[in-house]
């Protein structure tokens, strides 16, 4: 490098020329020293089986991606998992955003575990950003106790622009837990208000948190997300809001009369709660346990464990004519010309999807 410094002008200044920079990656290093290897099905499904968390995470990673060379392998685990799942209490808990349900999460998983024992897997669904597609998969840091607990799993995942406030393969992650022995299961939404139906489609008790504030009685009855609720807490019930939450809980209650009764049977109750206090998760638990006792004994349980299997069938179709639809080669040469001919204004939308779905079924 030169330095002009050094020139007579600046008799009385000097400056080395230094040294060359060094690469900050070590020659010596071997890139592929440190590379993971790739577990077997075989090898997943024993360790999955023995309670290895670090294979259910793997696990996991393989069902969650969206690489279609690994679709294959993540059916085959959870074909041979299945036998061993359906064995536990599933629990979606969902709210509006700031309703405290990781909060919650964490007093209640405590709650369960110190008073019910067993093994508890938290699966917290994080909304993506439709920009960046990226997601903070932050819910974990609010549950500081479970985090520590040895018996508990906390996965947060990404929606990935799945609908219905869960993500896209969480129903099959539920099958994991359960094969690895974890028989409660929490699945937390994203928490987007009156469209988190899939969810429903996947838990034995839908819990519904609240908080003071939030609407009257109108906004109560409103069809969605309050009327597929086995229960609704009301939180944040300590300090100066003990009596707002009483009474955003007595129009809840009103609310709830003018709804059909459930096919269950179940009447769902309105309890309050102080999740940062630990106040009243007692009688929530007790509630939950009741409504578990309740359908099983009149048979609605395994009922609604038939409809969501059936559900998810449906689902699974579709999806998976969509990624076969996607990861045509003739669709994908298309696709780019069908995206211009819609932005030059030369066909609708509709016709160039159209048009698209009628060369895909001719080329099957």
């Amino acid at each position: 490098m030169e330095h002009p410094e050094n020139s007579a002008e600046f008799a009385g200044l000097q400056v080395n020329s230094g040294v060359e920079q060094q690469s900050i990656v070590n020659p010596y290093l071997q890139r592929n020293r440190f590379k993971r290897r790739e577990l077997s099905v075989g090898e997943m499904v024993e360790g999955i089986l023995k309670g290895d968390v670090t294979i259910l995470s793997q696990a996991v990673t393989l069902v969650e991606s969206a690489n279609p060379d690994h679709y294959q392998k993540a059916q085959e685990v959870i074909d041979r998992l299945l036998p061993y799942s359906g064995n536990s209490i599933r629990v979606g808990i969902s709210g509006v955003p700031g309703a405290g349900k990781s909060t919650s999460i964490d007093e209640f998983g405590m709650h369960i575990l110190k008073e019910k024992g067993g093994k508890l897997a938290v699966l917290a669904i994080d909304p993506s950003s439709e920009r960046t597609k990226g997601s903070i998969l932050g819910d974990k840091t609010r549950m500081e106790k479970l985090a520590l607990h040895p018996d508990s799993f906390i996965r947060p995942s990404p929606s990935a622009g799945s609908l219905g406030g869960v993500a896209r393969k969480t129903r099959e992650t539920i099958i994991l837990c359960e094969a690895a022995g974890y028989d409660k299961i929490f699945v937390e939404t994203v928490g987007v208000g009156q469209s988190e139906t899939a969810c429903h489609s996947m838990v034995d008790f839908f819990l519904l948190i609240q908080v003071a504030g939030t609407g009257d009685e109108l906004q109560g009855i409103k069809r969605g997300i309050m009327e597929i609720s086995d229960g609704i807490v009301i939180n944040k019930c300590d300090g100066d809001n003990v009596d707002r939450c009483h009474m955003a809980a007595t129009n809840f209650r009103n609310a709830l009369h003018f709804f059909p009764k459930p096919e269950s049977g179940w009447l769902p109750r309105v309890l309050c709660y102080s999740g940062f206090y630990g106040l009243g998760i007692k009688e929530i638990w007790d509630m939950i346990y009741e409504y578990i006792g309740f359908v099983k004994d009149n048979g609605y349980f395994d009922l609604r464990r038939n409809e969501q299997a059936k559900y998810w069938m449906y689902e699974s179709i579709n999806e998976h004519l969509r990624l076969n639809f996607y990861n045509n080669p003739l669709i994908q040469q298309q696709l780019t010309e069908a995206e211009r001919t819609v932005l030059s204004g030369q066909k609708t939308s509709f016709v160039a999807a159209q048009d698209l779905l009628d060369m895909y079924f001719k080329n099957l």
